[in-house]
């Protein structure tokens, strides 16, 4: 498997303003809550690896709503157990709201395919303005990133990569060697993954207030405490969740939150965006004059990146 990632990192940036992208992640009858693209979903103990880090603020609970409700009439088959919170039926197991943690993405003025420089929702690990993502080549960087797009390959799905090929570039450009890895790690979805990298709430009524926002793009870090908890103390192929554990996640979570160079970044990329779209961020709008990357990100604590020279 080979990949062209200069100046694209489509799978970490949500392009659809820029016209071509298909909305392929909504398709069947579980559905994400949220309409963040390309979610990038880790593991229990890559939950960990950022609750050390301190860097509670990089992560993003998705839940799923089933299509069609409670009625399952999205697909022919029996019907998916359901739990109903703020008015949306979440998937479940045995009542307990089925849920992923991902990055979270922000906006950041950032040129993609060669295109001008526009605020698009960017993972807060990549760098805008060498597109490459801070975390490649250390202990923190995910499966999910490291391997993809091992598993489409594998399935014979169509991959961001010719995606991007097929609405901004040429065939061949960003995929060449096609060939699917041999040490993939697990599916991350799929009831393998319970307790690995899809967790189950145990206190779904603690959830009410928050699958509104969830669902609005407007998690707060409580919510982000929260569900990062019950990830933490999750138990490899059960439901199981332990008090303590999540207790104690929970609480560092509190400690760091709106502490770290992420929140300090993202906090200052939203209102930079803001201010140019009044009040309101104008995704896809151009970013003329952005605050300078190197000062925002470069200047604080956020890991570096290399340049493109650097890499073969």
């Amino acid at each position: 498997m080979q990949t062209n990632c200069e100046g694209c990192a489509g799978c970490c940036i949500d392009w659809r303003p820029l016209g071509g992208a298909p909305d392929h992640e909504r398709p069947g009858r579980y559905r994400a809550l949220d309409d963040t693209y390309n979610l990038a979903p880790l593991t229990s103990d890559e939950v960990r690896a950022f609750l050390d880090a301190g860097w509670v603020d990089a992560l993003a609970p998705r839940l799923f709503v089933v299509a069609g409700g409670a009625d399952g009439d999205a697909d022919d088959g029996p019907t998916p157990p359901t739990v109903e919170i703020d008015g949306y039926e979440l998937a479940a197991a045995d009542g307990r709201p089925l849920f992923a943690v991902g990055l979270r993405k922000t906006a950041k003025p950032v040129a993609p395919f060669d295109d001008d420089r526009r605020w698009l929702e960017t993972c807060v690990f990549l760098d805008p303005s060498t597109l490459q993502c801070r975390l490649h080549d250390t202990d923190q960087y995910p499966q999910t990133c490291a391997t993809y797009p091992g598993h489409n390959l594998a399935l014979d799905a169509e991959t961001e990569c010719e995606r991007v090929e097929t609405a901004h570039g040429e065939p061949g450009e960003r995929l060449g060697d096609a060939a699917p890895p041999e040490d993939r790690p697990p599916l991350p979805f799929g009831p393998q993954a319970l307790g690995g990298t899809v967790f189950a709430h145990p206190d779904p009524a603690a959830l009410a207030g928050r699958v509104d926002r969830l669902a609005a793009g407007e998690t707060t870090a409580d919510d982000r405490a929260t569900f990062v908890g019950v990830a933490v103390a999750s138990s490899p192929g059960s439901l199981a969740v332990d008090d303590d554990r999540r207790t104690r996640a929970v609480e560092r979570a509190h400690e760091t939150t709106d502490s770290s160079w992420i929140a300090a970044a993202a906090d200052e990329w939203e209102t930079a965006a803001e201010s140019r779209g009044g009040d309101e961020i104008d995704v896809g709008s151009d970013a003329d004059d952005p605050p300078d990357p190197a000062r925002v990100e470069g200047a604080t604590d956020a890991p570096p990146t290399p340049g493109w020279d650097a890499v073969e």
